[in-house]
């Protein structure tokens, strides 16, 4: 691939999440141009606009954009239930994606995508799993590569939310499965695509538990909490499309906690939490070893290590600091972004780590809603069948 300094991209769908992918695009390659976007409600065009960033006209089918400005690149940050027709499209055009997490919503878009990616390449798609960008990420990557904690026997992992972020989560599309898929898959994909890369292995087999009991009826009492600044609690995240008024009466249908158990190929073995009212918001690894115990946590960006048996005090890994949103992973894959678009260099996921990712929360949500443990082999045999693989 020929170096480039400019680079010209369309966006279907300017949410928030999307515009906050491009303002990194932007700082990192200042060349980045918009020519146009697709979106009747753009949420994210407000915060492109502060920051002096052009979105370019907009136009009323993705179809007629792409034919119009022949952009390098297709931004897809539609609602996760349109990602698979704007993928579509822009494959059709023959249009390098980038696509927003989750890549797609269901089991049978999956299938779908992987017959697309059949006839195009597995590589006419990005995917915007940002923990794959984050330092902290990279930081265990290298010390389970190591050998410092042995043979990795098991993990645990969580994300536990502040009730705002539940909150709007329980306001905004994503309350509803036909839009989003579930919380798990809209919130969460990204954590199980790490796993796997930490794991080194697919999982085999999985089971869930999980409900909505925070945010219901019986609890609309809390919204008479208030801020020292008098703000009403519970209403400081503002939604995007489709909004609900309420937070404790809405018509959501994911739960707002789940937890999951995980056991890969290889025998390592996962448990997994995650909770959208937490008093201590948290986003924990603790990975469990022969040799010792790594501890790594987003939300303060520090790592942790002690040997098996303790004879050595515990020590703290210096983790280069990030900066920005999501503890520097934006910036971060801004500038992964930017160096694979316009140098070539690689990007740290591709559609399939995205595929796999998703499907595993497809069957751990499929666990949870059946009350059994799902067999995943089934799924990485059709998803290689799908694409081709090995054919």
């Amino acid at each position: 691939m020929t170096a480039q300094s400019e680079l010209t991209v369309a966006v279907a769908g300017l949410g928030q999440r999307i515009a906050v992918v491009i303002r990194n695009l932007v700082a990192a390659a200042p060349g980045t141009r918009l020519v146009g976007y697709v979106d009747p409600e753009p949420y994210g065009l407000s915060s492109l606009t502060k920051r002096g960033i052009e979105a370019g006209p907009r136009f009323e089918s993705v179809e007629t954009m792409l034919a119009e400005t022949k952009p390098d690149l297709l931004m897809v940050g539609s609602p996760n239930h349109l990602h698979l027709e704007h993928i579509s499209v822009g494959l059709a055009a023959d249009v390098r994606v980038f696509t927003e997490k989750p890549i797609v919503r269901t089991e049978d878009e999956t299938w779908a995508l992987a017959r697309l990616l059949k006839a195009h390449g597995e590589d006419a798609i990005l995917v915007g799993l940002v923990m794959r960008s984050s330092p902290l990420t990279r930081a265990v990557a290298d010390m389970l590569a190591q050998g410092r904690i042995g043979k990795l026997v098991s993990m645990e992992g969580n994300e536990h939310l502040h009730p705002e972020h539940g909150a709007f989560l329980m306001r905004d599309w994503r309350r509803r499965q036909e839009f989003g898929g579930s919380f798990l898959l809209d919130k969460c994909c990204h954590d199980f695509d790490i796993y796997r890369m930490f794991v080194g292995a697919k999982p085999a087999r999985v089971s869930s538990f999980g409900g909505r009991t925070i945010f219901t009826p019986e609890h609309e009492e809390l919204t008479a909490r208030k801020y020292p600044d008098g703000t009403p609690a519970y209403t400081i995240w503002r939604p995007g499309w489709n909004t609900s008024n309420t937070t404790f009466h809405s018509d959501a249908d994911v739960t707002d906690h789940q937890v999951a158990i995980v056991e890969y190929e290889n025998g390592v073995r996962l448990s997994f939490s995650a909770n959208t009212h937490a008093g201590l918001p948290m986003r924990r690894w603790l990975f469990m070893g022969t040799n010792g115990a790594l501890e790594a946590d987003l939300v303060s960006d520090r790592m942790q290590y002690r040997d098996a048996l303790g004879l050595d005090a515990v020590e703290t890994i210096p983790v280069a600091e990030g900066s920005g949103g999501h503890a520097g992973m934006d910036p971060a894959m801004g500038h992964d972004l930017a160096a694979h678009l316009l140098e070539g260099k690689p990007f740290p996921v591709n559609a399939y780590d995205a595929m796999v990712a998703g499907l595993t929360v497809m069957a751990i949500d499929r666990a949870m809603q059946e009350g059994t443990v799902v067999d995943c082999q089934p799924l990485w045999e059709r998803l290689d069948r799908e694409l081709g693989r090995g054919a």
